[in-house]
Order: structure tokens, then C-alpha cells, then sequence
């Protein structure tokens, strides 16, 4: 049991550092993009450069990154921007696949859990003639409690694993969309 409240508190912990993490606000803060538009529009690159460096958000590295690299090609730009932003993508994916471990070693304790439970049962009926059902009853009773154990640990953790996967992919899209936007942007002021 105890094995299987580690996992309980390792699950809840990984779970509430990347909500805090995937805010929105926090990855792709909506002000910073209207003002980093805005500074290309007006064609103030160094203004813009500034800006990407001062905040602190996967957006405004990956976007520092392109127009830091304002002269070059669309596909250059493209290229770095797509490099920085797996780096990103990693960083916003950080610790979410341990969820799915978590949930997978828990069910396995629990299970693990069961057998134990099973032995003893197995083991008192071995030694006795006549089975004693209060003599049964604890080796159940610790099959059935490892395995509710392992099982409610196991299901939210999966929950936790589904929603922040889905969460960092909508994230990493819309940066996605985001940079591109930039980087047809840079293009039309190189023009």
C-alpha cells in the first residue's frame, strides 16, 4: 500500500506543476502577441528582438528565433522556427508520459497486491483441514484493499495523463499557427 500512496502523491504532484504550466496565459500570453505583431507591422525588429528576449514564455523563444533571423529565406525561418519550437514542445510535454507510467505501475501494485492477499489465503488453507472463514477473511480483505488501492490511483492518474496530453497539443498547435502567422509577417516587411 504504501508504494501505491508514493504514486498517489507523484501523480498529483506531476498533475498540478503542468496545469501550472500549460496556462495559456503563461505559454502564449495574448498581450505579447499582439505587441510583438504590432512591432513587425511597424517594421521595429530590434524593438521586437527586445520584447522576445524580456519575456519569459515558450512562445517568445521560439518567435525570437525567427526574427532574430529576419533577412533569411521563408524557409530557413521556417526551419529554425521549427527547431526551437520541438524544444519547446518537449518542455511543455516534461513529466506528462511518468503520468502514464504512474497509472500502469499502480494497477500493477495492486494486482501485485491481490496475489499477496491470495497466498495467504492459499496458505491457511494449506495448514488447516477446515478452512476458518475468519481465518480467510484478512488475505481477501488485503486482496480486495491493494487492489481498490491500485485501481483508484491508477484511474485519475489516467485521467490526469489524457487531459494534459490534450492540453500541450492544443498549445503546441496554436504556437504553431502563431509562429507561422509571424513568419508570413516577417516575409511581407522583407518585401
Amino acid at each position: 500500500m504504501v508504494p501505491i500512496l508514493l504514486c498517489s502523491i507523484l501523480s498529483l504532484a506531476i498533475f498540478l506543476e503542468r496545469l501550472w504550466v500549460l496556462r495559456k496565459k503563461r505559454v502564449i500570453p495574448s498581450e505579447f502577441i499582439v505587441q510583438v505583431e504590432h512591432l513587425l507591422r511597424a517594421e521595429k525588429i530590434s524593438y521586437a528582438i527586445e520584447l522576445c528576449k524580456q519575456s519569459d514564455c515558450p512562445i517568445s523563444r521560439i518567435l525570437l528565433n525567427g526574427i532574430k533571423n529576419f533577412g533569411r529565406r521563408r524557409e530557413d525561418i521556417k526551419v529554425i522556427i521549427e527547431e526551437v519550437g520541438k524544444r519547446e514542445a518537449a518542455y511543455l510535454d516534461k513529466y506528462v508520459e511518468n503520468l502514464s507510467t504512474i497509472a500502469s505501475v499502480s494497477t500493477l501494485l495492486g494486482l501485485l497486491g491481490t496475489i499477496a492477499g491470495m497466498i495467504k489465503v492459499f496458505g491457511v488453507i494449506s495448514v488447516q483441514k477446515v478452512a476458518n472463514p475468519t481465518m480467510l477473511a484478512g488475505g481477501i480483505s488485503e486482496a480486495l484493499y491493494t487492489t481498490c488501492a491500485g485501481l483508484s490511483v491508477a484511474i485519475p492518474t489516467l485521467i490526469f495523463y489524457r487531459y494534459l496530453t490534450g492540453k500541450s497539443d492544443t498549445l503546441i498547435l496554436e504556437m504553431e499557427e502563431y509562429c507561422l502567422r509571424m513568419v508570413e509577417l516577417i516575409k511581407e516587411r522583407q518585401r
